[in-house]
């Protein structure tokens, strides 16, 4: 199996729309997070809501189909250790060097410790919680924040990894022939948008989503249906090629549940309603409202596969430095980007200079550390993600020609975020 371009390319960039994401965050009106600046607006909710309906279903559709690419007929055990590490080490790293650091931002800003980054560090190492605090993590002593992606790869895949032999036959009963595109079409879509807008209508208002693994039924139920399909499906060679040709459909479908969702939001928000328009309020608005939300998260992601096949499935010369550099930008991000909000805030730069700061500062942080430090310096690439770098041969010497030669390289990438 040749090397997936286009899923390397749209894991990049789904990985890389996370920066601009949490900086809008940090400015969205209403919206909770670890450090607000003074000049949030409220219209940024719009494309916030359009952004955030698919961004993680698609990380997490996109790591399942990676493992299922990558994982080995025989010695799934060592398989399943490695990536766990490869998982593990970074995650656990993160929390105590680098989500640290966001810690003590909102720990000051919400008062709860007074300004000492040194303090505030040892005390943050015991792992003890802290009563009274309000800053994220501080009933549990510690917080992964934007790294709990992490941390639900590593059941997720081992969970898969350990079912690979049942799931297998799974594979053999995906449609290749026997079935008309039009009973795929009608099952593709109306199994998955019910589940999801069953999960979003019954499981979601009980239970919001709280990112800390335990206690989280409602990522669970939207995140590991999405990562076993991708495994499921990764080499369903048809289903690839209907994907790439009904990449318009899904994409006017996911416009259709996009303007539905935002347009009854937008109702919501309209003046009271005389007696003449009262009838409106009978109408299911709120259950319409979320349906329409499960159609536009399933078929952005139908869509987004399809139009990656098309765009995207070609080698890129910035893709294979870009497929090292995104871990190592997904995790710094936004301990770079509440830093530079929490240096920059005071200043009172105005509403339009200090996100540019922020959003440009983010970029360029992250990408300067990862570019003149992380990958440069051997102790540091494994503790983000990044593969040990093996010192290359002379190709005139002995060793060099007598050497055997290597095994191809994999059809995916063995990183760990995708590959989980």
């Amino acid at each position: 199996m040749h090397r997936r371009h286009d899923l390397d390319a749209l894991r990049v960039l789904a990985l890389m729309l996370l920066i601009p994401y949490h900086v809008g965050m940090a400015y969205v009106d209403d919206w909770g997070f670890h450090l607000k600046s003074a000049y949030t607006v409220e219209w940024l909710q719009w494309p916030m809501i359009a952004l955030n309906r698919w961004r993680m279903p698609l990380l997490f559709a996109i790591s399942g189909i990676a493992l299922g690419l990558a994982v080995p007929a025989a010695g799934r055990m060592g398989f399943a250790l490695r990536r766990s590490g490869r998982l593990l080490l970074p995650l656990v790293f993160g929390i105590v060097a680098v989500v640290s650091l966001q810690a003590y931002c909102e720990a000051v800003d919400t008062g709860d410790v007074a300004p000492g980054l040194g303090a505030f560090l040892m005390r943050y190492w015991q792992f003890r919680p802290w009563p009274g605090a309000h800053f994220t993590g501080a009933a549990f002593g510690f917080t992964w924040n934007h790294l709990w992606y992490l941390a639900y790869l590593v059941p997720y895949s081992l969970l898969m990894i350990g079912l690979a032999s049942l799931l297998r036959p799974l594979r053999a009963l995906l449609p290749s022939g026997s079935l008309s595109n039009r009973v795929i079409a009608t099952a593709g879509l109306l199994l998955p948008v019910s589940w999801l807008a069953w999960n979003i209508l019954v499981v979601l208002p009980d239970h919001p989503p709280t990112h800390a693994l335990i206690g989280d039924p409602f990522v669970h139920a939207e995140s590991l249906p999405l990562f076993a399909l991708g495994f499921i499906g990764a080499r369903w060679q048809r289903g690839w090629d209907l994907l790439l040709r009904w990449r318009w459909p899904t994409l006017w479908l996911a416009l259709v549940g996009l303007c539905l969702e935002l347009g009854i939001r937008a109702l919501g928000r309209m003046p009271g309603l005389d007696g003449s328009e009262a009838w409106m309020l009978a109408l299911p608005w709120a259950q319409t409202e979320r349906i329409a939300r499960a159609l536009y998260t399933w078929t952005a992601l139908l869509a987004l596969f399809g139009w990656a096949r098309a765009w995207l499935d070609r080698p890129f010369r910035w893709l294979p430095y870009a497929r090292e550099a995104v871990f190592c930008l997904y995790i710094l991000h936004q301990t770079v980007l509440i830093v530079l909000l929490y240096w920059l805030r005071p200043l009172a730069l105005g509403p339009w200079l200090e996100p540019m700061l922020v959003l440009a500062g983010t970029f360029a942080g992250s990408l300067l550390l990862h570019e003149l430090l992380i990958r440069r310096v051997p102790l540091l690439r494994p503790l983000f993600g990044l593969p040990r770098r093996h010192p290359a041969r002379n190709p005139a010497s002995p060793s060099a020609v007598n050497a055997p030669r290597t095994r191809p390289p994999a059809p995916y990438p063995p990183d760990p975020s995708a590959a989980g």
